[in-house]
């Protein structure tokens, strides 16, 4: 698994093992086009032998969408389609917030706090699912109202 938390700046990446009873952050990802972004996320994809992809939604404290969420809606299938990789998604609400919490990061720059809410964004799914699927296949109704790709 990997997981991805979507900035504007930054994509923060957290991997897991096999079982998943290990989560570990991950150097962040510069955003460039996503042509660079894609070869460099599909390198790391094969270099961890990813078999899914968990993308962050920042959906607002009401858990409706966001103008970023939809970005990372539209992202993430874009992305797992290119990389022919079933798709999950978390709630991402205050996981910025709770990882500079828990990991003493308020004010990081470096891309430390991006990874770390990936993290836990990776943990949060570990736990409660649910299973990815093919971004084709993805719902209308799952996808908070936004047509996927």
């Amino acid at each position: 698994m990997l997981a991805l938390d979507v900035g504007r700046r930054r994509i923060g990446l957290a991997g897991c093992d096999r079982l998943g009873l290990t989560v570990t952050p991950l150097p962040p990802l510069a955003r460039g086009r996503f042509a660079h972004d894609q070869d460099h996320l599909g390198e790391l994809v094969r270099q961890r032998q990813v078999t899914a992809l968990v993308v962050g939604l920042p959906l607002d404290d009401k858990g409706e969408i966001t103008a970023q969420a939809s970005h990372c809606l539209r992202y993430g299938q874009r992305l797992a389609r290119q990389l022919a990789l079933p798709l999950a998604w978390v709630n991402e609400h205050s996981s910025s917030w709770a990882a500079a919490e828990l990991h003493g990061l308020q004010g990081d720059r470096s891309g430390a706090l991006d990874s770390a809410a990936a993290a836990l964004l990776l943990r949060q799914w570990l736990q409660e699912g649910p299973e990815p699927v093919l971004p084709a296949s993805i719902p209308y109704s799952q996808t908070g109202g936004v047509a996927p790709f």
